[in-house]
């Protein structure tokens, strides 16, 4: 399935689980057991969603580890799809 410009995952994170929980930054990196820093830096969409970090929403925010993963592929493909041209590769076939 492919999104049209789909939203940054800390975007999708600050809308569905920080505002809802109106909790502050500093509370949910501590439950999410990683720095003010590095909690910031996601959601203002300067690091992504690593396999340890998709581990440890799962565990605080719920969804499957997967699905936290799984929206930093779709983000990450779309933005590399904007910049990398592959119109001149075809595929190879078995000789």
């Amino acid at each position: 399935m492919n999104m049209f410009n789909p939203p940054h995952p800390g975007e999708i994170i600050r809308e569905f689980c920080v505002e809802p929980l109106n909790r502050s930054i500093t509370e949910l990196s501590k439950a999410l057991g990683v720095s003010r820093k590095t909690f910031s830096t996601l959601l203002n969409g300067r690091s992504g969603i690593s396999p340890e970090m998709a581990l440890r929403l799962s565990k605080v925010f719920g969804r499957s580890p997967e699905g936290w993963l799984r929206l930093q592929i779709q983000y990450d493909l779309w933005k590399t799809k904007q910049s990398v041209n592959i119109e001149n590769l075809h595929r190879v076939e078995a000789a």
